[in-house]
């Protein structure tokens, strides 16, 4: 049996409850000095309570942790801190106004001066390849640069134990390989990474070892380069995994969303205006829009399913229709539906039940209306074909859409959807924190969408999938969307020129 002293941490039979759930259930987590090591496990399965008992977000009811052999208590991310535990979040804690050194300087409550630490930011950035000018401020800085001052605020606290979640989910695939250069260089050095991703294939290339959790206990902990993402998906669900059909034969028909010259001013200074947007939707197609965070996204989708109405009704034609003008109940009604990117109080009202949330897009097309009152024995079938189709783990169509996990929200929301059988859907980031096998039932059931003559329009940041489930292809950068192409004769990287704003030249099939 390897000796506790062998491990940077070492946690013993982790437990954490809470009303109605056992979170965590015994587990057991051993991590090497100098290793990248990947926890891994469907929505729901414990990660996130795990790893915020690990940075002290969360106290276990039972278990111990080890630092280097030494039991410790870890109380607060301030006592992470002092035992060299650090942690790169999913979303970003930067303030805007500020530059780069001065909110570096509030994260780490730095006693030196602001312009000794410039200095310790362009030698730490230089050394590692994450360039960053610390008088930039951070609202002219792109995300993957934005990321890059999370990073250098945790390796100035020099820790033993860096956690990352979903690093990956807002970068271009250049970004991307950059980051892993980089982690893998900290490595080298003897830095331990704890890496949290959905993204089998990121774990294959990078990671050395994975701990797998389902339904709250550790099932296995693996040697990566033993293992194919297959395997990795098949310990994660606890069932055999098959790949969703990738074929594109499907019959191609009229054009049924059409949007010409589309352009916006953005409402604050934050916002982005879109410019001269075209963009063609046909019978049957599916068409991704990629793209970094931040480049127009939001503004795009609410400016297709009619939250934000446009002054040119022909910029928008739903069959045809100019929609440019009508809010979002009339192109319902005219065959749009939409998902946007976050779930909680755009996709789905938090404190209301699933019932309720269901019932507030689908009313029109389900019939749950009778002469103005709510049939509520027909709602309540409605949202529990959503929860059974879309294997939503929760347990009751009556609780709240607050109390579930992100993942399990997002296939409610999406299901809520499909389930309509919108003639056109507009989709922001499908599978946005959703596990392999939830990921891979979207996937098919936005493939079956089309395959029953809907126009689907996806707007993602994750180049896989896009690849994965489009017929073409296009990018939006700072407001502006690029032309489109065949997604099979483009590359990722190619894609990842058009996510910067460099369009190629050669073989373009434009949207207009």
């Amino acid at each position: 049996m390897t000796s506790s002293n062998n491990y940077l941490l070492d946690i013993q039979g982790m437990t954490k409850s809470f009303p109605g759930v056992l979170a965590n259930d015994g587990v057991d987590l051993q991590i090497k000095p100098g290793e990248v090591h990947a926890l891994l496990g469907e929505n729901g399965a414990g990660k996130s309570t795990l790893v915020k008992m690990i940075y002290g977000i969360l106290k276990p009811d039972h278990g111990t942790i080890r630092i280097k052999g030494t039991p410790v208590t870890i109380d607060d991310p301030a006592k992470a801190r002092e035992l060299g535990i650090a942690m790169v979040f999913q979303h970003f804690s930067l303030f805007e106004s500020l530059n780069v050194v001065e909110n570096i300087a509030l994260g780490i409550h730095a006693d030196s001066d602001l312009k000794s630490l410039a200095k310790e930011v362009v030698e730490l950035s230089e050394r590692y390849g994450l360039p960053l000018d610390p008088n930039r401020h951070v609202y002219t800085l792109s995300v993957g640069e934005r990321q890059r001052i999370e990073i250098l605020r945790c390796l100035l606290q020099k820790p033993q134990l860096l956690v990352m979640d979903e690093p990956t989910s807002v970068l271009t695939p250049q970004e991307v390989q950059k980051l892993f250069m980089t982690l893998n260089r900290l490595a080298e050095e003897g830095l331990s990474i704890l890496y949290i991703s959905h993204k089998l294939d990121e774990i294959k290339a990078l990671c050395h070892r994975a701990t797998i959790l389902r339904m709250g206990k550790k099932v296995a902990t693996v040697t990566v380069s033993e293992q194919s993402t297959t395997s990795l998906a098949n310990m994660m669900m606890g069932e055999a995994f098959t790949e969703s059909s990738k074929t594109r034969n499907r019959q191609i028909g009229e054009v049924r969303l059409r949007v010409n010259d589309l352009n916006t001013q953005a409402t604050d200074a934050t916002g982005i205006s879109l410019k001269d947007i075209n963009i063609e939707v046909r019978a049957g197609e599916i068409v991704g829009i990629a793209g970094v965070a931040g480049n127009g996204q939001d503004e795009l989708l609410k400016a297709l399913n009619g939250e934000e109405s446009n002054t040119d009704a022909s910029s928008v034609l739903i069959e045809d229709r100019q929609a440019g003008k009508l809010g979002p109940n009339d192109r319902r009604r005219a065959g749009l539906a939409s998902v946007p990117e976050k779930r909680l109080g755009h996709g789905a009202i938090p404190d209301m039940d699933l019932i309720d949330n269901a019932f507030m897009t689908g009313y029109q097309r389900m019939g749950l209306l009778i002469r103005g009152i709510i049939n509520y024995r027909k709602t309540r079938s409605f949202a529990q074909q959503v929860i059974n189709d879309y294997g939503v783990k929760t347990s009751s169509s009556t609780v709240s859409a607050e109390s579930l996990s992100g993942g399990n929200l997002q296939k409610f929301i999406i299901g809520r959807e499909l389930t309509q059988q919108p003639d056109i859907l507009v989709v922001s980031q499908p599978t946005w924190g959703v596990d392999a096998g939830a990921t891979q039932t979207i996937r098919q059931a936005l493939r079956d969408l089309a395959e029953q003559g809907a126009a689907v329009l996806i707007i993602s940041q994750d180049l896989d999938e896009l690849m994965d489930i489009t017929d073409r292809i296009g990018a939006i950068c700072g407001g502006r969307v690029s032309s489109f192409y065949p997604t099979e004769s483009v590359t990722i990287d190619q894609v990842g020129l058009l996510m910067a704003g460099v369009d190629l030249e050669a073989g373009a099939e434009h949207a207009s």
